[in-house]
């Protein structure tokens, strides 16, 4: 028996892992938040465009409903021969160490693009159903996707992708699958509640802005509190190469970080909600 932890752990860091921005969980809250903000026409419209699922063609991964839709962008990923080309939408490598720059998204393989080109898909009614479906699929999960930091911000190191990385009891993972998952999910499931109905003050206040805005917005947090806290130091200066060893991401990073995760998400579940109004309501 005690071999049989040590194993299991050997395995989770050895295996290649399905790539669940944000986790489920994650997603999922982004999602819900959105449902309940937008306006309930927008919701009979989404449900309409569901019923189209099956012409999309992707039996193992369900979108039935906006929880789906929260993942299917992930799910579908698996298969790499038909949706693999699809692997850089959910993302940007913008340099935290040099100015903000989106020029490399202008071939549209990037997250902030990808928002922009579903949004207008989703909106064009003249479109079919299922061509909308995808798009409005599409536009939730890269919603999400952009305000995870490490979708945004980069140190030529494939967002935190290639910085090791110690969490709790599990060793040799890295910094930016850290934050997709564990570090994600405690202070966004903590009280209170982030999904709920939210006022229209706070609608107006956290709902703004565009996709470069919310593209200039996580890269900053990538550079000042995900490389910040990670790595003990500024994140631009001397060596930028990713450290020999692994760093550590203790209870102290997990606090600092809390307020930013919780944020983002709310965030995010409110611009959803926005752009989903703005295409569907």
């Amino acid at each position: 028996m005690k071999y049989i932890l040590p194993f299991l752990l050997g395995l989770l860091t050895l295996t290649p892992l399905p790539a669940l921005a944000w986790g489920e969980y994650g997603h999922q809250t982004i999602a819900d938040i959105a449902q309940a903000n937008v306006s309930a026409k927008t919701r009979a419209e989404m449900q309409h465009l569901f019923a189209a699922q099956r012409l999309l063609g992707t039996p193992d991964c369900a979108l039935a409903n906006i929880h789906d839709a929260s993942i299917w962008a992930d799910c579908i990923r698996r298969d790499r021969l038909r949706w693999g080309y699809t692997a850089p939408w959910h993302y940007q490598n913008v340099n935290i160490c040099k100015a903000f720059d989106l020029s490399p998204c202008r071939d549209g393989n990037c997250v902030s693009a990808q928002i922009d080109r579903n949004f207008a898909l989703l909106k064009d009614k003249s479109l079919p159903d299922h061509v909308r479906l995808e798009a409005l699929a599409f536009l939730v999960h890269f919603t999400g996707d952009l305000h995870q930091p490490l979708h945004a911000g980069d140190r030529a190191d494939r967002g935190g992708n290639d910085v090791k990385a110690n969490y709790g009891i599990i060793p040799g993972a890295n910094l930016h699958w850290i934050w997709d998952s564990h570090l994600a999910e405690r202070p966004i499931s903590a009280a209170p509640a982030l999904v709920r109905r939210y006022s229209q003050e706070e609608r107006e206040r956290l709902s703004g802005g565009t996709s470069e805005d919310w593209s200039r917005e996580g890269w900053q947090l990538s550079r000042d509190i995900a490389y910040a806290r990670a790595l003990d130091k500024d994140p631009c200066e001397d060596d930028q190469s990713p450290p020999a060893q692994p760093v550590t991401i203790d209870e102290a990073d997990v606090e600092a970080s809390r307020d930013t995760l919780r944020l983002q998400v709310q965030r995010a579940g409110l611009r959803l909600a926005r752009l989903l109004d703005e295409a569907l309501g």
